[in-house]
């Protein structure tokens, strides 16, 4: 228990510890996928990662399903519950999270509907589109709540039932970078008979940035256009930034099913910021003052994308209540619209010590896939791949906690990409390291190539790309252990060990051929003078 209470001193609050506590139950089970911890524990994998994410105290139920099906001792752990239980009634209003009515940088879910305001009619038109054609596309710029539109939107307008769609079932996936596999497993799962399941692939923008292989894309798009079938029930409709929607005239039957039906989503007008702002507050029993109503809407009117900005605005206002009152000064406070995820998140990092802050700069720069020609966006990435040691996981728990990254089932990634440009200190870490970044992220991929195929030396870095990562991860001043893993450490190190080898043994023939040759020269120079001597002997007795 010793180890265990010393990995989790840093978590703030006790409904953060006993979620914290929980990840590692599952951990130390073998890291069993939440669809499998549903089938032991008769809970919904979304309950149970809710219940391990820190945002709510899970009901004890709950609580112990997941322990059951993770194997730990339930009276333990009813204990535990019950001591988090009491701690957290007992803590000030201030730091009780779970009751705010705002969702800051992360996106708002399908239990979020009650606090889901000023998106009514493309709620609706959404509806009427996926009930009249089999593929529906959903676009907008970043930050203009695609996600939670999706979700606490549409998803409770489909479940409370309009009579257009025989719903069987809902799934919600993001492509990833095996985009295939994800779609696979999700149509592998059996349908309502005659009735209609509706897929919608959140992030679709994901193919074009996270999936490296073209014959993959296509094969992906390809299994989502078999909704077009007439035997088919299944209904798709994507959401892709704005800024990818060019992408997807690459693909002819993915360009015309997008054609026949999609909807575009723009800022919100005033009116309607104005209800997502002040009606959250309102089921919450809270009063925002006119004047921080005024200058949102004068801020984020302006803002392409501000959404999630202004959501995490609202609770950091929240958090800084005075009494039922967000008030200007807590406005002015935090550093206005602009100003506020910087200041949680430079409030966060500061607080860390040397190596944590090392830490967190790797792992930040990890969850960020820079742009080439476009604009960067987040990476999802297993939470294998992050790697974490004992410092590494408490910078991971910190920054969750402060909801800058959020962890869902097995990835973890950035809460929102308006942190890479709303956080000065992060922009600047990626502007310095972007071509670095792209070396990086084409390591991770060859190093996982090489894994899967049983690490082939085949398959190892050779040439101008070894020469490349080799500068960047293997010299001394680069600290290649802050930057690596130990896959991708591991497969650097084959690489180089085989290109030594080889060229060892290149230089061992060069030798043996000079060797070789220097011993033909002697050779024949020593018959040419045999034989020369052996002529004028001849020639003159």
């Amino acid at each position: 228990m010793g180890r265990r209470e010393k990995a989790i001193d840093h978590v703030e609050g006790p409904v953060q510890r006993l979620a914290h506590e929980l990840r590692q139950l599952r951990a130390e089970a073998g890291s069993p996928t939440y669809r499998e911890l549903a089938h032991r524990a008769g809970y919904s994998a979304p309950t149970l990662s809710e219940a391990a994410a820190g945002r709510k105290l899970p009901t004890l139920p709950v609580t112990l399903a997941y322990v059951r099906a993770c194997g730990g001792d339930e009276d333990e752990w009813a204990q535990r519950w019950q001591t988090a239980a009491d701690a957290h009634a007992g803590q000030s209003a201030d730091g009780d999270d779970d009751e705010a009515p705002y969702r800051g940088l992360t996106r708002y879910s399908a239990d979020d509907q009650h606090l889901f305001f000023g998106r009514t009619p493309e709620v609706e038109r959404l509806a009427h589109l996926i009930a009249r054609h089999r593929v529906v596309a959903l676009v907008g710029a970043s930050g203009s709540g695609k996600s939670s539109l999706l979700r606490a939107g549409l998803v409770s307008q489909l479940q409370r039932g309009s009579g257009d769609v025989q719903l069987g079932a809902i799934r919600i996936c993001t492509p990833g970078p095996d985009p295939v596999r994800a779609l696979r497993s999700l149509l592998a799962l059996p349908d309502q008979e005659g009735r209609d399941t509706v897929l919608l692939v959140d992030q679709f923008e994901e193919i074009f940035t996270l999936c490296p292989s073209p014959q993959e894309r296509v094969e992906f798009i390809d299994l989502l256009l078999t909704a077009q079938e007439t035997r088919n029930q299944l209904r798709v409709l994507i959401a892709v930034r704005a800024d990818f929607y060019g992408h997807c005239a690459d693909h002819q039957g993915l360009a015309d099913a997008v054609n026949r039906a999609h909807l575009l989503i723009s800022s919100m007008p005033p009116e309607r910021l104005r209800e997502a702002i002040v009606r959250p507050a309102q089921q919450a029993g809270l009063l925002v003052e006119r004047t921080v109503t005024d200058q949102l809407l004068e801020e984020v009117t302006h803002e392409p994308g501000g959404l999630p900005l202004m959501s995490h605005t609202l609770l950091e206002l929240w958090r800084r209540r005075t009494g039922r009152r967000l008030t200007l000064a807590a406005y002015e406070a935090i550093g206005g619209f602009r100003g506020a995820v910087a200041h949680t998140a430079e409030g966060v990092f500061t607080g860390l010590g040397p190596d944590q802050a090392s830490a967190a700069r790797a792992m930040l720069l990890r969850l960020v896939a820079p742009g080439e020609g476009a604009p960067d966006t987040r990476r999802p990435v297993p939470r294998t791949e992050l790697q974490t040691n004992e410092v590494q996981g408490e910078v991971l728990e910190r920054l969750i906690a402060a909801r800058l990254l959020t962890i869902d089932d097995d990835s973890v990634e950035l809460a929102h990409e308006a942190l890479i440009t709303a956080w000065p200190r992060l922009q600047r870490w990626v502007d310095e390291e972007r071509e670095r970044l792209h070396l990086h992220r084409r390591l991770t991929e060859a190093a996982q190539t090489w894994k899967v195929l049983g690490e082939d030396p085949g398959a190892l870095y050779r040439g101008v790309l070894l020469d490349a990562a080799r500068t960047e991860f293997s010299t001394p001043g680069n600290r290649p252990a802050e930057i690596l893993n130990d896959l991708e450490a591991e497969f650097l190190t084959a690489s180089i060990t085989e290109h030594d080898h080889a060229a060892a043994e290149v230089a061992r023939t060069a030798r043996l051929m000079q060797i070789m040759t220097t011993l033909l020269v002697v050779l024949v120079a020593s018959g040419l003078s045999i034989w020369l001597m052996w002529y004028f002997n001849r020639e003159h007795p």
